[in-house]
């Protein structure tokens, strides 16, 4: 079945209710929003069993009434076609937008159900036409946690039994399959997919003056040891830290929202301008805000991005790129697959990103439209989730 020859009734699962702050809405409803602009009928589900954390209270929750006002706002807002098109699952207990027969004829009619993340178990109800997609959003520790199926990982037994009955896997990990790529590949067929941003939902209105180079992050490490063939691979902490004393070594303005057990007055202390991350990018009108009153963005990966030679691309930067800002941000062998020099400039070493920093501000201009061209060419939702439909229906 062609993608663009026909309308597809897609499901989309994420999230966002389990987890409602700025960025991790964009990283899901993106989707959602980008199917829909290709003419596809599409629902946004989630299902997760996750106790929803409230970023204001700053602790999980009992009830729904802030998540489902969340998703609701977002859908208002950003898309509106898609107001009644998501359904919200409670604990396994109560429904929100649609009621839960209505999710079931819109599953069992359903072409493909779109697992971002794979976050969501397989609803019951599929139809036997209906393609299910696992896409692996954390390339490296998705791999490693079902194949080693460490005791601590949650609900690892079902998630691994589950895996095997998916018709096809997506994956932000570009370079797997590659000599030199260590993520496992699991006895799959992987597809390599990237983040799409919808252009049209970004400014590119120039940074205000004195704006910081800045990034979004959360410190915090996993749950238990991630291991594989007897190497240990960590978080963003450990490869955050080779840049920690990059404020001593430009003259740039550098700020960081942080959530998590940050360092925060080690980091504070070395220059950097630390500000509350659940705080800053609340909201996703707070997000793109925060992004906006940025000059550009630097940062590094997951340590395990990284030392796996992934090739993945972080989504929070293609959204940086698509309001203009230029990023300098740590490859993870992405450089393979996407370009770079103009707009966004990869580097390895904290004296790299500092050298990167400079070039930018040297012509700044040309590197902000740049950043644009790139968010274009590589993360246009219209072009990425063509050539992911495409893979995903191409005849076996």
């Amino acid at each position: 079945m062609p993608a663009h020859d026909s309308s597809l009734r897609i499901i989309v699962t994420g999230l966002v209710g389990a987890i409602p702050v700025g960025g991790v809405a964009w990283d899901y409803l993106q989707y959602a929003v980008g199917l829909a602009r290709l003419g596809h009928d599409v629902v946004y589900h989630e299902d997760s069993w996750i106790w929803p954390y409230h970023p204001i209270e700053n602790q999980p929750v009992d009830t729904a009434n802030y998540s489902v006002d969340y998703i609701t706002r977002f859908f208002q807002t950003y898309a509106p076609e898609l107001a009644g098109r998501w359904h919200y699952r409670h604990l396994g207990a109560e429904s929100f937008g649609l009621s839960q027969s209505e999710f079931q004829n819109c599953a069992a009619t359903a072409d493909l159900y779109l697992n971002v993340s794979a976050a969501n178990p397989i609803p019951p109800g599929l139809g036997s036409r209906c393609v299910t997609a696992f896409l692996d959003t954390d390339p490296g520790y998705n791999q490693i946690v079902l194949s080693e199926r460490p005791s601590w990982s949650a609900n690892i037994d079902r998630w691994a039994g589950e895996f095997h009955r998916y018709d096809r896997y997506l994956t932000y990990a570009e370079n797997i399959g590659r000599e030199d790529c260590l993520v496992p590949q699991l006895g799959v067929d992987w597809i390599t997919t990237r983040m799409p941003i919808v252009l049209g939902l970004w400014g590119d209105r120039p940074p205000p003056p004195n704006a910081s180079w800045s990034t979004v992050l959360t410190w915090n490490g996993f749950r238990g040891p991630l291991v594989y063939r007897g190497r240990e691979y960590g978080s963003k902490d450990i490869e955050f830290a080779k840049i920690a004393s990059l404020p001593g070594k430009t003259s740039a303005r550098l700020k960081i929202a942080l959530g998590g057990a940050a360092p925060l007055q080690s980091l504070a202390t070395q220059g950097w301008v630390v500000v509350d991350a659940p705080s800053a990018t609340l909201t996703p009108e707070n997000y793109q805000e925060f992004i906006a009153q940025s000059r550009g963005e630097v940062s590094t990966a997951k340590n395990v991005y990284v030392a796996m030679k992934t090739g993945w691309f972080s989504s929070r930067t293609a959204c940086y790129l698509a309001a203009g800002r230029p990023a300098v941000v740590q490859d993870t062998g992405f450089s393979k697959h996407i370009s770079v020099g103009k707009g966004v400039l990869a580097f390895d070493t904290v004296d790299q990103a500092s050298s990167a920093i400079d070039a930018v501000e040297s012509n700044y201009h040309e590197h902000a439209a740049a950043a644009r061209e790139v968010a274009s060419e590589y993360f246009d939702s219209d072009r990425v989730l063509l050539r992911m439909l495409d893979a995903i229906f191409a005849s076996d």
